[in-house]
């Protein structure tokens, strides 16, 4: 060992937010990354998606879906781009409370520690939250921007939110083709921003992987590209990956805006961490996702039809793996559930496996040679 990893191993050898605090604060702490997955925007209020109180409840069964994952394959979308824009109208941006572990976020790169923060979301809360785009690797796209799919012309992005609030399909202006958010669908690669960036954590002098089960490919492979020195810091309800095989690996297994709070204390960082969160509590909309009249008419129905209510269950656990979106009362780092079984005869031969969805596309795979 060098002298500097002697000082490194030293620094860390609490395994604990107090030791890493630390860390941070010493000469060898210069450049952190964050993975981040589904687990930082689960106290963000993001509807459950088998709630009664939501609009989206009672319209799932009714998309005539050949099978759950449909909603996000493009050659679908092209067909039928109505269930998508159903399911975008419910999760639209602005909606949603950006979380303390977003407000941590940005504070990293004010405090100018930040280099990237690769997320595996698609909720748009880190610009919300004001972390700057340039710092940002949306991994599996987002709502941020959208073009039409077929001369990939720009969209403005205040007209797709007044076409999403209305309910209406948004048409290109140039050629009237299909307009979609750039969110990566089955079919579609990882955004070339994706593979520009993940070389640059070799440069990791810290890793923080935060809510996120490691089980989707190719971002799961980013935790092996840091050098061996670099400290990997797991924050989220349960291991994941093979963080803690390491010798600088600590795992911090509590939920993620506990543990940013606390770490923010040891590094005196608190009452910046309190404002940049405070500064984020007039950006949600007022409009309410619940609808009372779609709960009552869907327990009318369920008394009727009780197989509508299975076949919600089944699409909502399909949509929230796909979205990489947790329920309030779900652990932080769920893996993707299993895959639901076809919802009729015809469509089983459409599905992909848990591991082919997961990968978007088969040939995005992360770079198999680990950083020494």
């Amino acid at each position: 060992m060098s002298p500097d990893d002697v000082e490194i191993h030293e620094l860390l050898k609490g395994k604990d937010i107090a030791s890493i605090a630390k860390y941070m604060k010493s000469k060898h702490c210069k450049n952190v990354f964050i993975m981040a997955g589904a687990g930082i925007s689960t106290s963000a209020g993001i509807p459950d998606f088998r709630s009664p109180k939501t609009g989206l409840y009672s319209n799932l069964a009714k998309l005539n879906l050949p099978f759950p994952e449909a909603v996000f394959e493009i050659n679908f979308f092209r067909k039928n781009p109505v269930p998508f824009y159903t399911l975008a109208h419910e999760l639209a941006p602005g909606k949603f409370r950006p979380t303390l572990t977003h407000s941590f976020i940005r504070l990293l790169s004010e405090k100018g520690l930040l280099h990237t923060h690769f997320t595996q979301n698609i909720d748009t809360l880190e610009r919300r939250a004001g972390v700057p785009d340039e710092d940002i690797i949306e991994a599996h796209g987002s709502f941020a921007t959208q073009r039409c799919i077929d001369c990939g012309e720009p969209y403005d992005g205040d007209e797709i939110k007044r076409k999403i609030k209305g309910k209406e399909i948004p048409y290109c202006n140039v050629c009237q083709g299909l307009v979609k958010p750039d969110i990566v669908f089955y079919g579609e690669g990882l955004p070339d921003e994706f593979h520009l960036a993940a070389p640059s954590l070799k440069n990791a002098d810290l890793l923080f992987v935060m809510g996120t089960s490691l089980t989707v490919h190719p971002f799961a492979g980013l935790t092996r590209l840091v050098p061996r020195r670099c400290p990997r810091v797991l924050v989220n309800l349960e291991l994941a990956g093979d963080i803690g095989s390491r010798t600088n690996d600590v795992t911090i297994l509590r939920e993620c805006d506990i543990a940013v709070r606390e770490l923010a204390r040891e590094l005196g960082w608190e009452e910046d961490l309190d404002k940049l969160w405070e500064e984020t509590a007039n950006s949600v909309e007022t409009e309410s996702t619940e609808d009372p009249s779609a709960s009552a008419a869907v327990e009318e129905e369920e008394e009727e039809h009780p197989v509508h209510h299975n076949e919600i269950e089944r699409l909502s656990k399909t949509l929230e793996s796909a979205l990489n979106l947790t329920r309030p009362d779900s652990k932080a780092g769920d893996s993707p559930v299993e895959q639901p079984p076809a919802l009729d005869e015809q469509s089983t031969s459409s599905p992909k496996s848990e591991k082919e969805s997961d990968t978007k596309e088969p040939e995005d795979k992360a770079p198999e040679t680990e950083e020494k």
